[in-house]
């Protein structure tokens, strides 16, 4: 089973089968995918002929935590006091002067999390700060249509992708119709995989979440499994378009991406994540009544659960007593879309204090600690492949190295 709010799954085991569910939303929707980050930045790379990486924003919560659910609001009331004209317009939706400058105030006064209205990022966000962090908020704040062949380089590595799901599990659809639904499948998930993996087996899609320098962090890993030496080992498949490995700037962000993934798997089966913890910084209702489809998809895994709360507690737990190992490997394997021929694999070398550098760096500009980073001259060429070069203020205005991690 599995939650998304882009209707995609990850791995399950209930009974003797192993299958994959699709989520197919019917409500409330959540943009954290649990289709895995790495294939998302494969397949972002694979649409690009020069190397060029290019990240989509995915897993941002776009979710304005200030506001009340749209549900808890009539919208065809009227706001207390509020005046209209004879042309239906309220008087109070046209600022004045005054009124303006405060609001452009406390917009500049905002952190960028709050500005974008997000509650947790994505790996994948700060691996797109790593290439390049302005083109990241420019495609926040201004995104473009894939062109055809980007949507076919995607299509296609999607489709690798699956295809080794399906060697392991098949795929089944389950209907979600609240946020609490999908949150529900995805520890659902968790819980059927730690079975898996304390047996010794092999899992896809493992859902990762937690606090990193007081942000939180979502993402998805692509496979789980131990080697022949007994040590767990975390594999991620990246798909190319062109027969050839990527250049050193893509294999970087690679690199930070499974040493992220290393950090909040390991916080996880170390008893890190806290169930009230998760609840209040997503926003969720606990006590909200799951929907029929996950609660059959719960008895199947031997669980008669009602509430959201109830299978979190069940998660938390069962990850603190499960006696897992924490990540001993982390290789990258590269393949050709064409024929699906191994390119090359890459053994990486996680030093924590070197990656909670970068992630420290990295999460600063969140928090509004520092200004926007673009590229370094020395990696001006990426310009060349980015679809806002004849817009990018970073590009036309800073000719002179800044401080970038290597």
């Amino acid at each position: 089973m599995s939650g998304s709010g882009e209707a995609q799954g990850a791995d399950t085991k209930v009974g003797e089968h192993d299958y994959r569910a699709r989520i197919e939303e019917d409500g409330e929707g959540d943009d954290f995918s649990d289709i895995s980050d790495s294939e998302l930045l494969s397949l972002q790379e694979a649409a690009e002929s020069c190397d060029a990486y290019v990240a989509d924003g995915e897993g941002l919560e776009t979710l304005d935590i200030t506001s009340p659910r749209k549900s808890d609001v009539d919208v065809n009331a009227p706001a207390e006091g509020q005046l209209h004209n004879h042309a239906g317009v309220s008087c109070s939706e046209i600022p004045g002067p005054s009124e303006i400058t405060a609001r452009k105030r406390k917009q500049e006064s905002l952190t960028p999390l709050q500005k974008y209205h997000m509650r947790h990022l994505a790996v994948t966000n700060i691996c797109s700060q790593m290439w390049c962090e302005q083109q990241m908020v420019y495609k926040i704040e201004q995104p473009v249509a894939l062109r055809p062949g980007k949507t076919a380089a995607m299509n296609e590595g999607s489709s690798i992708h699956l295809a080794r799901e399906l060697e392991l599990h098949d795929v089944v659809s389950v209907t979600t119709q609240t946020r609490e639904d999908i949150w529900a499948i995805k520890c659902l998930n968790i819980l059927a995989m730690i079975p898996v993996l304390q047996s010794g087996g092999g899992i896809r899609e493992f859902p990762v979440l937690g606090e990193l320098d007081g942000i939180f962090m979502v993402g998805v890993i692509d496979e789980l499994g131990y080697s022949s030496i007994g040590e767990l080992e975390l594999r991620e498949l990246k798909t190319r378009a062109t027969p050839t490995l990527p250049r050193l700037a893509q294999r970087r962000t690679h690199e930070l991406q499974v040493c992220v993934y290393k950090l909040l798997f390991d916080g996880m089966v170390s008893g890190v994540l806290q169930s009230e913890y998760l609840i209040q910084i997503l926003n969720l209702r606990p006590e909200q009544e799951l929907g029929p489809q996950v609660k059959e998809n719960a008895l199947q895994c031997g669980l008669t659960v009602s509430t959201l709360k109830d299978i979190i507690e069940l998660t938390c737990l069962n990850l603190i007593f499960s006696e897992l190992p924490r990540i001993d490997r982390l290789k990258l394997e590269y393949c050709y879309q064409g024929d699906g021929t191994l390119l090359g694999c890459d053994m990486v070398n996680f030093k924590e204090e070197s990656v909670m550098e970068q992630v420290t760096f990295y999460l600063s500009f969140w928090k509004g600690q520092r200004e926007i980073q673009g590229v370094d001259i020395e990696d001006a060429w990426k310009c060349r492949m980015c679809d806002y070069s004849n817009i990018c203020k970073w590009r036309n205005q800073h000719r002179t190295p800044t401080k970038r991690f290597k």
